[in-house]
């Protein structure tokens, strides 16, 4: 069994037996991403000397029966994470310079357990898009077809997992960033519940939405990443100071008793043929375990995508206001004074869609407007969350399709920002909701994966987690890689 098939338990136990080493374990991945990388474009930077030099101390450490859950395990980390001397650039022109003092706590978490940093990974511009196209750094492409996207925005954090340049990634999901693209690539990814993880050090797209999540291969390892991240962080205001639970310990609890709710709003006729199918095959395993199926409804469904997109940019366009070549980003001085600057920085450093977004979140919180937009996007945000915690009075999670289809072409949607955003549709109301959600392989449309979306109550992710468990058991969804 090669390193890329193996979970991180699996090679912890193998590093503790002296069967492989962490510089070994660094070294395959960066051989991996020297031999994919070029075509996938999934880092924007490799850390190579540093990663094997943390690797040396990490054996040394291990030989000394020293060491965290995750010493000697090389990762990957979305480039919207702080990390102290390592370039983040958040996909963009205007940060394209920028080298944090300090880290994220979500990756502070991880290095003081031992991971070590292999890179900074692709993604949209300040996480703006569900496709990856929309990064300074280039397309991610998807391994499994190098001609459609990998998903975004956190399309690098899966890409690079699924080739096998990494054992374990974070990414960031705002309205689907995550799971979306852990669909379109074949991993698990999971979104937690807003300030189950601390976003401090994480450059802010919009902040009632952002949250930090794993992506892994198997339901384990996003079970010992998620355990790794999350907690109480007094350094962020929105973080919950609420017990974490172990994860993998509760992991094998099976779904038999449990109620799945089925919402009936995802279940429409725009869904792909391919998709329907395999989530079907999903429904039917899940009762075969032992679950009871329940149909539910989700009845405010229909308004979140615009809610969304209301709340998202007005958020954008109050956080982006700091990037004025001044304090940050980079300046781009011409001719003129002081707002020419300004002018000119912005309009070089920021690619079309985040342009697109600040203008449509600054309309809706201007004069006027306030009243018809975005106040009224938060009393429908307010009805979605309702929708939700009255379902999960029925039911004790929800299943349904992470995208209406499986991986859509490069350029395919650029042209129609509308038809981008829908492909959103079934992640966005968990981010509105503020509750937990994973999407793990489940199925196959012409050997692209496909995800299903599994969303649990508040603060409840120890519950998806074992019904994702229980269902990568009885399939081999999970274990198939592409041919890269």
């Amino acid at each position: 069994m090669s390193f890329s098939q193996m979970s991180i338990r699996q090679l912890q136990q193998a590093l503790r037996d002296g069967k492989t080493s962490s510089v070994a374990l660094t070294q395959a991945c960066l051989e991996r991403i020297a031999a994919t990388d070029e075509q996938i474009n999934a880092f924007v930077t490799v850390c190579g000397d540093e990663a094997l030099a943390a690797a040396a101390e990490a054996d040394r450490q291990i030989a000394a029966g020293q060491g965290g859950p995750l010493t000697g395990i090389p990762i990957a980390v979305k480039d919207i994470f702080n990390t102290a001397g390592v370039r983040t650039s958040c996909g963009s022109r205007i940060l394209e310079n920028y080298i944090a003092p300090y880290d994220a706590t979500a990756f502070a978490r991880l290095r003081e357990q031992g991971a070590i940093l292999l890179g900074k990974l692709n993604m949209d511009e300040f996480a703006m898009g569900s496709s990856n196209e929309n990064s300074a750094n280039g397309p991610v492409r998807n391994p499994w077809d190098l001609e459609r996207v990998p998903g975004g925005s956190s399309g690098g954090s899966a890409a690079a997992l699924a080739s096998g340049q990494a054992l374990a990634t974070l990414g960031t999901d705002t309205g689907g960033s995550i799971r979306q693209p852990a669909s379109f690539c074949g991993v698990v990814g999971v979104k937690p519940t807003y300030g189950r993880v601390s976003r401090y050090g994480v450059i802010a797209y919009a902040s009632s939405l952002d949250q930090v999540g794993p992506l892994a291969r198997c339901v384990e390892d996003a079970a010992l990443m998620l355990g790794a991240v999350a907690g109480y962080d007094p350094a962020d205001s929105t973080s919950v100071d609420c017990p974490v639970p172990d994860y993998l310990a509760s992991l094998e609890a099976g779904v038999k008793g449990k109620k799945i709710g089925l919402p009936r709003e995802y279940f429409i006729a725009g869904l792909d043929p391919a998709v329907k199918q395999a989530v079907e095959a999903a429904i039917e395993i899940y009762r075969n375990l032992g679950a009871e199926i329940v149909e539910v409804s989700l009845p405010h469904t229909d308004y979140a995508v615009a809610c969304y997109y209301l709340i998202a940019t007005a958020e954008a366009s109050s956080n982006l206001a700091r990037y004025d070549g001044v304090r940050f980003g980079v300046r781009h001085q011409g001719e003129g004074g002081l707002v020419q600057m300004y002018e000119q920085s912005r309009a070089a450093g920021f690619g079309d869609e985040v342009k697109r977004r600040i203008m449509l979140g600054t309309y809706a919180l201007s004069s006027g407007y306030y009243d018809a937009y975005y106040l009224k996007a938060q009393k429908v945000r307010t009805l979605i969350r309702d929708d939700f915690l009255k379902a999960f009075e029925q039911v004790d999670l929800l299943l349904t399709p992470v995208s209406p289809t499986a991986a859509f072409k490069l350029g395919e949607k650029t042209a129609d920002p509308l038809q981008m955003y829908l492909s959103d549709i079934f992640t966005i109301p968990v981010n509105l909701a503020g509750t937990c959600a994973l999407s793990l392989p489940c199925g196959q449309d012409s050997e692209l994966p496909i995800g299903l979306q599994l969303i649990g109550k508040p603060f409840d992710e120890a519950t998806i987690l074992q019904a994702a468990r229980a269902f990568e058991a009885e399939t081999e969804w999970h274990k198939k890689t592409p041919n890269i």
